[in-house]
């Protein structure tokens, strides 16, 4: 009993600040991936393609954006698509091609998962499991990722408000699992000349009502390569403590979201124009 009580109390404790508007947090929680410290000091950089493709795609990806200070590795294995008939990821032999990549740069994985059923498979590969916008409040999913006590990145629904991006949150955290990043990826609103709208004030608003860490997601939060770096550089100023971006070897034959995807040369230049904005608002990058 007296273990349960403790626990009780240390959930409360990290669920507090969520139900409050009275004061910033000053004594935000940290998430370790790994080795990787995401709300720390550091802006972590989270890049790779959309989706796993080959073994070709992923290894010159990877190895890129790793040479360019990107920390963790993203790439879908399952793809939740719009259309049935676009591509829906490979499976698990794409997350056999994560890991094995994985091993070779040093870097850290995260991937989505969409279905309760999957939770294994993906664990089993992944260091960090990311629940995506359109599960964001597929409970029983938020329940069984708090219990894998492994790292979890949740994305705002496109039409959620900052309330309930928060008490999805609560579902993760209330199975006893305090590792949760927080990822504003754009709200979906009447605007029509960007894939989304991305809501950088929603950074500070989490930031001031959560101990969790915020990152962003310049990619869906606007469709569009050319905005992506625009987009990045303002939400390192507005204080974010990361960054997840999709990048391509060959961002014209993509399989998945070419169009919103910067190439390796893209990525390397903003990469070392995001550590100039990092150091004016007083963080750290590579």
């Amino acid at each position: 009993m007296e273990t349960k009580i403790d626990c009780d109390q240390e959930i409360m404790e990290c669920l507090a600040p969520m139900k409050t508007n009275e004061s910033t947090i000053t004594n935000p929680l940290q998430v370790k991936v790994k080795d990787i410290i995401i709300g720390g000091h550091e802006v972590v950089v989270i890049a790779g393609p959309c989706a796993v493709e080959s073994m070709q795609q992923l290894t010159e990806t990877a190895v890129s954006v790793r040479e360019s200070n990107a920390k963790i590795l993203r790439g879908g294995a399952f793809k939740p698509r719009s259309s049935p008939y676009s591509f829906q990821g490979l499976g698990e032999e794409g997350l056999k091609m994560l890991s094995e990549i994985s091993k070779k740069t040093g870097m850290p994985v995260v991937t989505e998962v969409m279905d309760t059923r999957q939770i294994e498979v993906v664990s089993k590969y992944a260091d960090m499991l990311q629940v995506g916008s359109r599960n964001m409040q597929n409970y029983p999913l938020l329940k069984e990722v708090g219990m894998t006590r492994k790292p979890v990145l949740l994305k705002r629904g496109m039409m959620a408000t900052i309330e309930e991006f928060l008490l999805a949150a609560e579902y993760i955290l209330n199975q006893g699992n305090d590792q949760v990043v927080l990822c504003e990826r754009g709200i979906r609103t009447f605007e029509t000349s960007t894939r989304n709208t991305l809501d950088l004030s929603a950074v500070p608003m989490l930031k001031h009502r959560s101990q969790l860490p915020v990152i962003v997601d310049p990619s869906h939060g606007t469709g569009l390569r050319w905005m992506v770096p625009s987009m990045a550089k303002a939400a390192v100023a507005a204080g974010a403590d990361g960054l997840i971006m999709e990048v391509h070897y060959h961002p014209e034959i993509a399989l998945c979201d070419g169009q919103q995807s910067l190439s390796l040369t893209e990525f390397a230049q903003l990469m070392s124009d995001l550590k100039k904005i990092a150091q004016a608002v007083g963080r750290d990058m590579f």
